[in-house]
């Protein structure tokens, strides 16, 4: 105590240092925890920020927003979305709505199957009309891949849906090689999609079956005509230009022999003179008269062709 007295300024000093230390102490705690604490803030935005750079596509940085690129892009793909599905329009089923159970007030069953039946009789009668009219040959009474259907007045249960989506088709296909003036149809081929299709002829169809996929439905046909050169171009024209998404996936063109294919009456719009050679004359157009008769410039030959084709039709929703 007699020290302290004596002492009392230094013991007050030493007093107060060692308050101030602790003090000091308690703050570098404190500081210490808050800085930790920080610190693994500071490591956890790092960690998500390296997360988010290592993604593909990445969110990008200051200088590129990957996220606004890809919304604008989401947006032109939308829009391209839209602008293509006037290309890919779905093709009118003959007869329409024989998907569902009722039409009106006639029921599923009899009402739907005669109403197939007719329309099936009066569509193919009139292809053959409609090709007799464009100067087209086609096999005798040719049922248009339908022979096992044109005459029946019953049909395996679920497939007047599908069947009436391929009439509709088929009267498509067949308005495009009508308006390319071809010479000569010899069949056109489709998917089974009905159990009275084993009945048929083997030559109605194919044997490949439809592909399925989240945007579309790609069903396959495929097509055998006769045509010159040029009749052939606007086939394909007409395939390209056609709303409902047909696409040529293959084409196989040969030189045709009459013998094999018959004549059409629309050869005469080709046909040599006599003594000429086979094949359209152009000597009218440069051609120089020689030893024999007049020179052929351009000697063209029936052709027949076989098309395979894919029709889309698009899933619902897309």
């Amino acid at each position: 105590m007699n020290w302290i007295k004596r002492n009392k300024f230094f013991a007050l000093a030493l007093i107060l240092a060692l308050g101030m230390l602790g003090a000091a102490g308690y703050y570098d705690w404190q500081s210490w925890s808050l800085n930790e604490a920080k610190f693994d803030h500071l490591d956890d935005i790092y960690k998500n920020l390296r997360n988010l750079t290592g993604k593909r596509p990445s969110p990008g940085n200051d200088a590129v927003d990957n996220i606004a690129t890809a919304q604008q892009q989401a947006s032109q793909l939308n829009a391209w979305n839209r602008q293509a599905r006037n290309y890919f329009q779905p093709i009118e089923p003959i007869p329409p709505n024989l998907q569902g159970g009722m039409r009106g007030n006639r029921p599923s069953g009899v009402g739907r199957t005669q109403e197939f039946a007719q329309a099936l009789s009066r569509t193919i009668a009139q292809m053959q009309h409609d090709a007799a009219a464009a100067n087209v040959t086609l096999p005798p009474d040719y049922g248009f891949s339908f022979t096992a259907e044109r005459n029946r007045v019953n049909f395996a249960p679920g497939s007047l849906g599908p069947l009436s989506e391929q009439l509709g088709a088929v009267k498509t296909v067949t308005e495009i090689l009508y308006a390319a003036q071809i010479n000569t149809l010899e069949g056109v081929q489709r998917v089974r999609v009905s159990d009275d299709d084993t009945a048929g002829p083997q030559s109605d169809y194919i044997a490949e079956s439809p592909t399925t996929s989240d945007q579309a439905i790609l069903t396959p046909w495929q097509i055998t005509f006769s045509a010159f050169s040029p009749e052939i171009a606007k086939v394909l024209a007409g395939f390209a230009a056609s709303p409902h998404g047909i696409i040529v996936k293959g084409i196989n063109v040969q030189r045709a022999e009459a013998a094999d294919i018959g004549q059409s009456p629309a050869d005469n719009r080709f046909a040599p003179p006599a003594g000429a050679s086979p094949g359209r004359d152009m000597s009218a157009r440069g051609g120089r008269a020689g030893r024999g008769g007049l020179q052929t410039v351009l000697d063209e030959h029936l052709l027949r062709v076989t098309i395979e084709i894919e029709i889309v039709k698009l899933s619902p929703g897309n």
